[in-house]
């Protein structure tokens, strides 16, 4: 049984604490956070009785095997540097993996350092019909790829790596090639996860697939009877025989063998399974070197995107990927939207 830690006990870490309900192969030993309110009422909430207030002393003394850390987007580097530094086996770290391109290239170097085996959140990746639907694309159930439309209602850093991620994976990772995107609104640049209000891209993958990429209130409603932006995550992929669409509450698909065929599904039921499917994804990697889905690589490379439309659309330029991001990035789009 590998043993669990949580270093963060804030709202999004319940989403964490509750798959283990489905996890079989793991369980919570120990949680640290700062607040200790905070604190107390996770341990009791999930039933977890070591508690600290100092995650070195919980490392040092508790060894755990896998480190969920959910935290700020601002505190990554340094929370991920602990990890490192206490040589912890493996850790889940929430999304965004990074903010501009200056802690980009430190987690990048922090993955690159020590034994330590960072996967991100993207925990859409697990929901049940899009590893269904993953699996007919890649088993060539709608031909060959021609075009992914991605979308969230909530900005680019926020979820549209959520939806990217899904654009990545449905076509088998072939890396990306170029970026050329446009920006607006400014009002979320000041926030916890500083972001353009909005984005278009156009998104050149290696293998000469096209992703559209929209985010904000120019993205589509997805769930029509939802208010909320949140709701509004979706994913399509075109190919020359067919088509998927994944939806946070249902899904569709056209194959040359079952012709159209639809069905719906609870993004809460889906979301659990997903996160516990992620946890246990780490353990495989952990047992027996099977590289996890969402790894570090994988982000950063999927948020190195998001950089280069950044620059993209401060440049007036498209951008070939991957590239290293510049300095700066935040301050010139504050500067350019207000």
């Amino acid at each position: 049984m590998f043993k669990c830690a949580f270093l963060g006990c804030g709202p999004r870490a319940k989403g964490h604490a509750r798959a283990y309900a489905h996890v079989e192969r793991g369980r919570i030993v120990a949680i640290s956070d700062l607040n200790e309110e905070r604190l107390n009422a996770f341990g009791d909430e999930f039933g977890v009785a070591t508690r600290y207030r100092d995650v070195h002393e919980m490392l040092e003394r508790e060894q755990p095997d896998l480190l969920h850390v959910v935290s700020l987007p601002g505190l990554r580097v340094e929370l991920l540097g602990i990890a490192v530094e206490h040589r912890v086996p493996a850790v889940i770290v929430e999304k965004p993996i990074a903010l501009f391109g200056e802690d980009w290239r430190k987690i990048r170097d922090l993955g690159e350092a020590g034994p330590t085996r960072i996967c991100v959140n993207t925990q859409l990746h697990f929901h049940g019909p899009n590893l269904e639907l993953k699996k007919l694309v890649a088993g060539g159930g709608i031909g060959e790829i021609r075009f992914i439309d991605a979308s969230a209602r909530s900005t680019p850093l926020d979820q549209g790596v959520h939806v990217l991620e899904l654009a990545d994976s449905y076509n088998g990772w072939a890396g990306f090639s170029r970026v050329f995107g446009q920006v607006s609104g400014g009002r979320e640049l000041s926030g916890g996860q500083p972001s353009p209000e909005r984005c278009s891209a156009l998104i050149e993958f290696a293998n000469e697939v096209r992703c559209q990429l929209n985010c904000g209130d120019v993205a589509p409603f997805a769930t029509p009877h939802r208010e909320s932006r949140y709701y509004h995550k979706r994913c399509a992929t075109y190919g020359t025989a067919g088509f998927v669409h994944w939806t946070m509450e249902g899904w569709e698909k056209r194959t040359v063998s079952g012709g159209y065929e639809s069905g719906s599904h609870s993004y809460g039921v889906e979301d659990e399974l997903a996160q516990a499917r992620l946890t246990e994804a780490v353990f495989d990697w952990l047992l027996d070197d099977t590289p996890h889905p969402t790894r570090l690589e994988r982000s950063l490379a999927e948020f190195g995107a998001i950089l280069g439309m950044y620059q993209s659309a401060l440049a007036s330029v498209p951008v070939d990927l991957p590239w290293e991001p510049v300095e700066g990035l935040g301050e010139g789009l504050k500067a350019r939207l207000g």
